[in-house]
Parts: structure tokens; sequence; C-alpha cells
């Protein structure tokens, strides 16, 4: 029973630590985009 509770906490430490990675990532391009944005108009 324990096992199964470790292993069920794993994977979600490991699903939320990867979509974060993702989160943090999209968040970088779209900083990106909108810098680039801002040179062209200027």
């Amino acid at each position: 029973m324990a096992r199964k509770l470790l292993i069920a906490f794993g994977v979600s430490v490991f699903a939320l630590s990867t979509a974060a990675c993702n989160t943090v990532a999209g968040a970088g391009q779209d900083l990106e985009s909108v810098a680039n944005d801002a040179d062209r108009a200027i």
C-alpha cells in the first residue's frame, strides 16, 4: 500500500514539474515575441 502511494506521488510530482517547465518555456516565448514586435514597431 505504501509503495503504491509513493509511486503515485512520484508520478504526480514528475507530471507537475514537466507541466511547469512547459508553462515557463511558453511564457518565455511569449515575452520574446512581444519584444520582437516592439523592436519592429520602433
